[in-house]
């Protein structure tokens, strides 16, 4: 399937219910299951990736599929490990070709007994649940904050508690600082005792009541939408009056991508926090050369270079070594793709993003690419604001992590055509 994408006439004016933190709904599941609570969480995320962990952990099946899910993939290898009986866990082939062994030797380290199915150092995973009796890891910094997390997790569950070192340099601080706020919050005992190491006691967690807070990586394509329409109308000198109320989004958030809000700020828009949510509004002028390490959000990585791009702003991203085994391998999806757009983007060591105003011819008809990575699709459909009739293809992958997407962009006066 294709959607051809285009963009509403009059202002972006529009208040929408941004989906629940998907980072956070699929940590509260598997501490709500090792708490064995009754109280199930509420407003968790309807995606895909949520779905998928609350099947596997009500239903408990010996065989599981997580589809594209790596969060799950990587969450209930931990949770697996710990739990009684027998479980196969397996995926779609791409997830079958995202590493995990440096969090499976490291459950084997405590204690795990996971074997490989196919190939080595890749799922599907047999899991024979066990009593993980070591507690001590050394793991390095520069892996998935999903591996250390899931770590971090069971090990209240584990006989003594866990001691978790992390050498050389941390790159996903704010995630794994989310998944320690929330162990506490389930009544769990975790605290960094130096710059380098995490101290978790033994002693489980509680029942308690627990309220999903919307989503704050979803938010950032609707202060895309909004960075773009105002650079669009400060070019014709004519007035912005767009507004877009964002509900659910709070300042003190625990999600570290609701640092895009100050990044925004930079590219011309203003947020006014409003106890209900956010109001977006288009104000000042956007800066004229962008330069963010963004090794603490690197899902946001695609939201500001397409972003950057159509506002003409050349930018240098560096942190981003985790996004070539995301999804997709995000870096040259995003070469690939702003390429047909007129963008000459380059890489530097795997890690690094720049945009130095280089352009190329662009396709006449433009198809966006999205390689079964739902922030692909929603990272591009803007770009419709400057490309009228777009064409984003496989639109359905953002059922991963919004699966109201496309419906909120025709609530903004966005209009989607579907072809085969």
């Amino acid at each position: 399937m294709r959607y051809i994408i285009s963009a509403p006439e009059i202002p972006l004016q529009t208040t929408i219910q941004l989906p629940a933190s998907k980072s956070i709904s699929n940590r509260v599941l598997v501490l709500h299951a090792l708490s064995h609570g009754k109280q199930i969480p509420c407003n968790l995320s309807n995606c895909d990736d949520t779905r998928v962990m609350i099947r596997a952990l009500q239903d408990n099946p010996e065989h599981i599929d997580i589809m594209a899910a790596g969060t799950a993939m990587r969450f209930l290898t931990a949770y697996l490990s710990v739990t009684p009986g027998t479980h196969t866990i397996t995926g779609t082939p791409r997830m079958q070709q995202r590493p995990i062994r440096i969090l499976v030797d490291a459950l084997c380290q405590l204690g795990a007994n996971i074997e490989y199915i196919g190939n080595e150092g890749f799922p599907p995973l047999r899991i024979i649940g066990t009593e993980l009796q070591k507690n001590e890891i050394y793991l390095a910094g520069n892996v998935s904050s999903q591996y250390i997390s899931a770590l971090l997790m069971i090990g209240t569950v584990l006989p003594e508690g866990l001691h978790l070192y992390l050498t050389g340099n941390i790159i996903s601080r704010p995630y794994i600082n989310l998944t320690l706020q929330l162990m506490r919050d389930f009544g769990g005992h975790a605290e960094w005792t130096s710059e380098n190491s995490i101290t978790v006691q033994p002693g489980g967690y509680q029942d308690v009541p627990f309220t999903v807070e919307s989503d704050w990586s979803a938010a950032s394509y609707w202060y895309q939408m909004l960075a773009l329409e105002g650079m669009k109308k400060r070019a014709k000198t004519e007035p912005v009056t767009s507004k877009i109320e964002l509900s659910g989004l709070f300042p003190h958030s625990y999600q570290g991508d609701s640092r895009g809000a100050e990044i925004f700020s930079r590219l011309g828009v203003c947020t006014e926090y409003t106890g209900r949510g956010v109001k977006l509004t288009p104000k000042g002028t956007p800066v004229a050369h962008l330069v963010e390490n963004m090794v603490d959000i690197p899902d946001l990585a695609q939201t500001f270079v397409v972003t950057c791009c159509l506002m003409n702003i050349p930018f240098r991203f560096t942190g981003l070594q985790s996004l070539k085994i995301k999804e997709t391998d995000r870096i040259t999806a995003l070469i690939t793709e702003l390429h047909k757009l007129g963008y000459i983007v380059r890489s530097e060591q795997d890690s690094i993003l720049t945009w130095n105003g280089e352009r190329c011819p662009t396709e006449k008809i433009p198809v966006i690419s999205t390689y079964e990575d739902h922030r692909m699709a929603m990272a591009f459909a803007p770009a419709s604001l400057m490309f009228p009739e777009i064409r984003i293809d496989e639109p359905q992958v953002v059922s991963k992590s919004y699966p109201a997407y496309w419906e909120d962009l025709q609530k903004a006066g966005f209009q989607i055509q579907a072809i085969s």
